[in-house]
């Protein structure tokens, strides 16, 4: 093993490249090989040195490229022969992106490694978005919870009884499960006029967000590329507020 050898475990933040940390930046640009994943915006990927060995990984609905365990053998491998290897993933990689699995796998080889925290889609697209995940008055607290269930490997299903009060939700990978968190909320007691946000592909250029209601969202959001993510909650009012301002300004200066 080379004995400076080092694992970078990075998130790239939510795709907007404006929104990489310096310190992300840095270990990009010095890095021998950089193992990313599908949600990583390739443009982050021009910063490496001609030299670097860049290795796709990505994983879509129910298909990856490389399985997990493959993944950290991987990264044990690279860590064999090079100096700096950067994990690069998208948003935050220990924000349901499998960083801590990545992390224990490398100290029980022995490999040094590093957390860079990268800006969490969880809050970073619904503010891009101007959806506050808190404020004042509508919601005082926030919950991040993965859409993807699982039982069958083991992952634990959603209890949704715990969604009654007016807190915000983010659900993130949700869109395949859209029609299903709006009949579970609904469910527990949650009017059908409840807000609901869908922001597909966040903070780039093709962001679209559409809002709409737990009766009514699906119709309009089924088909939207990936990746998604929802807001639940009463936040979202605060967004129609700041359009409606938003528009009276610009009228008035017609």
């Amino acid at each position: 093993m080379h004995r400076l050898a080092k694992v970078y475990l990075t998130g790239a933040g939510p795709g907007d490249i404006e929104l990489l940390t310096l310190k992300a930046l840095r270990v990009i640009r010095e890095a021998d090989v950089i193992i990313y994943d599908r949600l990583v915006n390739r443009d982050i990927l021009k910063e490496a040195k001609e030299a670097c060995e860049c290795i796709y990984v990505g994983k879509a609905n129910r298909h990856h490229i490389m399985p997990q365990e493959e993944i950290n053998r991987l990264l044990y491998e690279k860590a064999l022969i090079f100096k700096n290897i950067v994990r690069l993933k998208g948003g935050d990689s220990v924000v349901f992106g499998r960083g801590g699995e990545e992390a224990l796998f490398l100290a029980s080889k022995g490999i040094d490694f590093e957390f860079i925290p990268g800006i969490t889609s969880a809050i970073s697209v619904p503010e891009m978005a101007n959806i506050p995940i808190t404020h004042r008055g509508k919601s005082a607290s926030f919950r991040v919870v993965t859409a993807y269930e699982a039982p069958e490997k083991g992952y634990a299903q959603i209890d949704w009884k715990i969604f009654k009060e007016d807190e915000t939700i983010i659900f993130l990978m949700g869109l395949h499960q859209l029609r299903t968190i709006c009949t579970q909320l609904i469910n527990i007691g949650k009017p059908k006029t409840y807000p609901i946000a869908v922001i597909s592909r966040g903070s780039r250029k093709d962001e679209k967000v559409l809002i709409g209601t737990l009766e009514n969202i699906y119709e309009k959001a089924k088909s939207l590329p990936t990746p998604v993510l929802i807001v639940v909650g009463r936040v979202i009012e605060i967004r129609e507020e700041i359009m409606e301002k938003v528009s009276c300004h610009i009228f008035r200066h017609l």
